[in-house]
């Protein structure tokens, strides 16, 4: 079991793989830095960095683009959720990621649907991060990518095999005898990745800082879960604490726990070890740990609690 403080990762610490995925040469994409930060991640390459090896139900990771540079359509057969920790961001969907796209501000989340095309583009004036929560400790075992995606990354030099694993013939690297490329979805198979309309996203699926910040004022807000804004079963939930529903007295985690602030900063205390963390900070908490959270100085204070449930990982849940 890993150590109370090799489970706090600062903002500042995080070690990024610039290789991770079949898009990491195209134009555009090329600047794109990926980070896990709690579990095995979904990265396809072997240059990937574990901050926490612990396994918890799911996956916490984060994006870090600069201006102008996207994330390629990919879709997932568990929970990817993102909140924005830093710029400002458009999300997109569907396989051209025409179907619909909205605007996230800091500290604003998205739930996206499993089995769509998406995608994500930095479209602030600086180098921007957004973290990531994503369903079950294999991350739903990897990324489907749109058939053009992988068509324009062997352009430029990048083929993944049918194993998942990333060749770069840029350093003198082949797909191995044994290994076929990653076949590309058919006509037929396409069909099965809808083209959601804006309308059955936004309400459902998107949940703004400054809506959670006033739910939360007396109350931690229920975000993600069975009764939350955004209704779900993921695999785990999610609650935005505030100043007045920060938790200021010590609670022993049943499951576990991860502590994301979302603004200001936070006093947290695990068993006997306390520190402050911030936007970009991740902190876990293992069962049996006492643990407490509380704005450590005035002004605007948000944080995100995710713990683990035991819902399985999977498709979108809709209540039926």
């Amino acid at each position: 079991m890993s150590t109370i403080q090799s489970r706090i990762v600062r903002y500042g610490e995080l070690q990024p793989c610039k290789t991770a995925f079949i898009d990491a040469h195209t134009p555009g994409s090329d600047q794109k830095e990926n980070f896990t930060i709690i579990g095995g991640g979904v990265s396809e390459s072997p240059d990937q960095h574990v901050h926490i090896t612990d396994k918890v139900g799911f996956n916490i990771g984060a994006a870090g683009q600069p201006p102008k540079c996207r994330n390629s359509l990919h879709s997932h057969t568990t929970a990817e959720v993102f909140f924005v920790a830093k710029g400002r961001w458009r999300f997109f969907w569907g396989l051209h990621g025409t179907a619909g796209e909205f605007i996230a501000e800091e500290g604003d989340i998205f739930n996206i649907p499993t089995g769509i095309f998406r995608g994500f583009e930095n479209v602030g004036d600086d180098y921007g991060m957004i973290m990531s929560i994503l369903g079950g400790d294999d991350a739903g075992g990897g990324v489907t990518w749109a058939p053009h995606v992988i068509q324009d990354a062997e352009a430029h030099g990048l083929m993944l095999g049918e194993n998942g694993v990333l060749y770069d013939s840029k350093k003198g690297e082949e797909l191995p005898h044994n290994v076929a490329p990653m076949p590309l979805l058919t006509d037929e198979q396409l069909k099965d990745y809808p083209e959601v309309p804006v309308d059955a996203v936004i309400g459902h699926y998107v949940a703004r800082y400054w809506d959670l910040a006033a739910l939360a004022a007396k109350a931690p807000a229920q975000v993600i879960g069975e009764d939350g804004v955004i209704k779900d079963k993921p695999g785990f939930e999610v609650e935005f604490l505030a100043r007045g529903s920060a938790q200021n007295d010590a609670v022993i985690a049943d499951k576990p726990v991860v502590l994301m602030p979302a603004r200001g900063h936070w006093r947290v205390s695990v068993n006997d070890v306390t520190t402050t963390v911030s936007g970009g900070d991740t902190v876990l908490v293992l069962p049996g740990e006492s643990y407490s959270a509380a704005p450590s100085m005035t002004g605007e204070a948000g944080l995100y609690r995710i713990t683990a449930t035991d819902d399985p990982a999977g498709a979108t849940w809709t209540g039926s």
